[in-house]
């Protein structure tokens, strides 16, 4: 039989490789004469005006190398502000690394070197702004009144509660002056253009990086629903309670709505996301002679709803051809335990048990990885199994079950050699799961 473990990683290898920052900005990003062409639509360039270039998250430094290799010396200047471990050398563009999944000092001296370069933009100037994923905690500051470690804490109960990114960023967004459409606000009466790597299912403008540059339609009552949903209200400080009740009650400016003219002056191109990833897995897939199919490029929930969701999938095949199913999205994992993993890693740990507990009559391979090079703080983007990982952990007298338990899933797969390890990718569009399946 096929080494079907190292074509589940090749098939996703060959998916990152298709959404890397730089060749999506040279795909999508040309000057012609006194013209900035973006997707497309042509914005000519005023002879007075600069081109200032601004951005976070976690594939911007590649997506700004690639925009000074177009623009050269058309850009005036800019910053961008990367997670640690992603910058690039540039020529054009400042930038800083700060903290991520939880926001830290460096993010929040970055972003003021960001707002600072756009402050003084006249009608004359165009702003190209570089989003992507890990955006919302890279672009970072700290409302008045608040220290950053009541806000950092405040993102650490967020991000355990189980919350989805959409919510998540949803009470970012009200604790920001950057978030929400406001970054574009700060930049006018300049242009903005922002080019956009979508880590969010569907690829909703307003949550992507919290979408400093788009409409937001939540309000400060949405999200203190939020923290109440997750039974967080009480564990934040009293200064950031403080901020949502002044919100909730119209003493503080909601972010800026669809209707706002400040985005007479935005546009938003989304130029890379989870299902331009997948359709190259699926054409790797048939290369290697699978019958392949996209499931979706939407999954969501938490990752008992997933795996549930991909066991079926699995099961459904009853003939005997190789299958390639392809899942795109994010899942959630609420967090009990004190171990140490992350939801690619827990959902493959989740799978191994219901293949080896459910698929007596399939040969199955599901690798589980995400697309940025990072699982949870681990050094693993994710792993890889079969319907022999559980048995094998079991002949092994490992407590399988325990680990599941403490969300301990690195543990376990350090011990197995099913970690996916590529190191920063330098790009992000969330997560791919590439299933391999032959009926026996």
């Amino acid at each position: 039989m096929e080494n079907y473990q190292k074509i589940a990683r090749e098939i996703f290898l060959a998916a990152v490789e298709k959404v890397k920052p730089n060749r999506l900005i040279r795909d999508n990003v040309k000057l012609s004469g006194h013209s900035l062409h973006v997707a497309g639509k042509e914005f000519p360039l005023h002879p007075e005006g600069r081109i200032v270039v601004t951005g976070a998250g976690k594939a911007t430094a590649l997506m700004a190398r690639e925009l000074e290799n177009i623009l050269g010396k058309q850009i005036s200047g800019g910053h961008i502000v990367v997670k640690y471990g992603h910058s690039v050398s540039l020529k054009y563009i400042t930038s800083t690394e700060g903290g991520h999944p939880v926001p830290d000092a460096n993010g929040i001296a970055g972003t003021r070197s960001v707002i600072q370069v756009i402050s003084s933009l006249s009608e004359n100037d165009i702003h190209i702004c570089l989003i992507s994923g890990g955006g919302s905690a890279l672009l970072a500051d700290v409302p008045e009144g608040v220290t950053l470690e009541e806000l950092m804490h405040l993102n650490g109960l967020l991000l355990k509660s189980g919350a989805d990114i959409c919510e998540v960023n949803t009470v970012r967004k009200h604790l920001s002056a950057v978030k929400g459409g406001k970054l574009a606000q700060i930049a006018l009466p300049a242009l903005t253009i922002s080019l956009i790597l979508s880590d969010v299912v569907n690829d909703p403008l307003d949550v992507i990086a919290s979408g400093p540059t788009a409409p937001d339609s939540s309000t400060f009552q949405d999200a203190w629903e939020i923290l109440e949903k997750y039974r967080i209200e009480d564990k934040i400080s009293h200064s950031i309670q403080q901020i949502f009740e002044k919100g909730r009650e119209g003493q503080i400016p909601e972010t800026p709505k669809q209707d706002d003219p400040v985005f007479e002056r935005v546009h938003n191109f989304i130029i890379g996301n989870n299902r331009i990833a997948l359709e190259e897995a699926a054409s790797v897939a048939v290369s290697r002679g699978f019958n392949t199919r996209i499931v979706t490029s939407s999954m969501e929930g938490n990752c008992t709803e997933a795996a549930q969701l991909i066991a079926e999938q699995i099961q459904k095949n009853d003939k005997k051809e190789k299958i390639c199913l392809l899942f795109g999205g994010e899942t959630t994992v609420v967090v009990s335990g004190n171990g140490k993993g992350g939801r690619n890693q827990h959902l493959a740990l989740l799978l191994a048990k219901t293949l080896h507990e459910n698929q007596p009559r399939q040969n199955a391979t599901v690798l589980c990885a995400g697309t940025d090079g990072s699982d949870g703080p681990t050094d693993a983007t994710g792993a890889v199994v079969d319907q022999s990982t559980w048995s094998k952990a079991l002949a092994r007298s490992a407590d399988v079950e325990g680990f599941l338990a403490n969300n301990d899933s690195y543990n376990f797969f350090k011990n197995t050699e099913g970690h996916i390890i590529t190191g920063p990718t330098m790009t992000n569009v969330m997560d791919i799961v590439v299933v391999l399946t032959e009926r026996i």
